[in-house]
């Protein structure tokens, strides 16, 4: 068993002290609002994720999972410090790192002999290094852990993850943070700090690629009159495409993709090298937001202004509570500039939004809307009475910008609908 501080409990840190102790770690983790600290430490977790909040109270019962306020309470006498700190997007696109570099300022006095500093927030090339010369602790190692965790998933994602990347000068130090994840049997790349930096960037990037590619073929399939569904089922099958994220939609969004693409053509950009591929990857992003509201402004005669719009789902995918960059809440917006009056239902977000009636069932949000735009692909959404949705709505139309509804179904039902790639 190892003693391990944990800086930082939002949605990575979190996850991951509740993990590490559940793997058997005596685990300590630190935040800054001791409301929240005291919440934590009666199992009660401020977001939606599958599992999670049972991996709390099995640390807290067990006595191997604790919160304290405060850094400097958590980490000394650790062999083991993990660095779970916001790096929001500043003006320029580039990561802001102030968060890390004041935690280790306040904690590098405080440090054990011979321990390990990880960092697990998303930084640029080069931080891992800066990191350890602000420590100015030579028995003090600083290794790069990048995470891979999926909302809504991050518990199974650290249960089995597919990879365990590990940036270090220092190979013994990198091999002693392997050992604390060994029960997962993953494959392990060892690798330097600026590598593991990147591996992170690089995958988040290649899926945004991949999100924005699949939604430009669905365009394409709407403009030849193809089925967006044939055509990634054909493209999957080949092993060296496959099947993962071919799913067209709204555009990407959340808390990581659309800062990290931003981040890494800054970083490109420091190092002298034009990402024009990349930047072309968010310029697609953007269009895709235009192009789902282009769908629902020709559903209302060409103009939303002074039209009710329903909205089913805000949160930017499935699963989670999470309306960071959600191309739901940017579509909304877009709406509501455009002069439309618009009411959403989404069965995680309960707290109001500028220029948003929020409503507490599905139904509510379609009273005398003109157009329902699906915007996050919630499986209950499925199996709603559209005869009752009908009643409700002064003309029967629907935009399903995630293909969650069966066309020839709503269309038997006397809907007008459009998808997103199929006819």
């Amino acid at each position: 068993m190892s003693r391990v501080a944990v800086i930082g409990t939002g949605y990575v840190g979190l996850t991951s002290g509740a993990f590490l102790a559940h793997l058997g770690h005596d685990v300590c983790c630190a935040d800054i609002l001791p409301e929240k600290v005291a919440a934590l430490s009666r199992g009660e977790i401020p977001i939606v994720e599958d599992g999670l909040e049972q991996l709390v109270r099995e640390g807290l019962a067990c006595g191997r999972l604790t919160f304290v306020v405060g850094a400097a309470k958590a980490v000394p006498g650790r062999d083991f410090v993990f660095l779970c700190l916001p790096t929001p997007e500043q003006a320029d696109g580039s990561a802001d790192v102030s968060s890390i570099m004041g935690v280790i300022q306040e904690i590098g006095p405080l440090l054990s002999l011979g321990s390990i500093v990880i960092n697990k927030s998303t930084v640029p090339v080069g931080a891992t290094c800066a990191i350890q010369q602000a420590l100015r602790r030579a028995d003090v190692a600083v290794v790069s852990n990048p995470e891979f965790l999926r909302e809504g998933t991050a518990v199974a994602d650290y249960r089995e993850p597919r990879r365990i990347v590990i940036g270090c000068e220092d190979e013994a130090a990198g091999m002693r943070v392997v050992r604390l994840f060994e029960p997962t049997r993953a494959p392990v790349v060892l690798t330097s700090p600026a590598s593991a930096e990147l591996i992170k960037y690089a995958s988040n990037a290649f899926l945004a690629t991949r999100l924005s590619f699949v939604n430009a073929v669905a365009n394409l399939c709407e403009a030849v009159g193809a089925d967006i569904r044939d055509v990634a089922l054909g493209m999957g099958y080949d092993r060296r495409i496959g099947f993962d994220a071919l799913q067209p939609g709204p555009g990407w969004g959340g808390s990581c993709l659309p800062k990290d693409t931003r981040a890494l053509v800054r970083i490109a950009e420091a190092a002298g090298y034009d990402f024009s591929l990349l930047r072309g990857v968010i310029a697609a992003n953007d269009e895709q937001y235009d192009m789902v509201v282009s769908k629902i402004q020709a559903m209302a005669g060409g103009s939303v202004a002074g039209v009710t719009v329903a909205i089913w789902g805000l949160t930017f995918k499935a699963g989670t509570d999470d309306c960071r960059h959600s191309p739901a809440v940017i579509i909304a917006n877009h709406l509501i500039r455009a002069g439309a009056k618009v009411r959403a239902y989404d069965p995680c977000v309960n707290r109001a939004m500028p220029g948003l009636e929020l409503c507490l069932e599905p139904y509510a949000a379609c009273q005398d809307a003109s157009v329902l735009a699906v915007l996050t692909e919630w499986e209950e959404l499925r199996d709603l009475d559209f005869d009752k949705v009908a009643t409700l709505m002064t003309s029967c139309c629907i935009v399903d910008a995630r293909n969650l509804l069966d066309p020839e179904a709503m269309r038997r039902d006397g809907f007008r609908y459009m998808g997103i790639g199929r006819p």
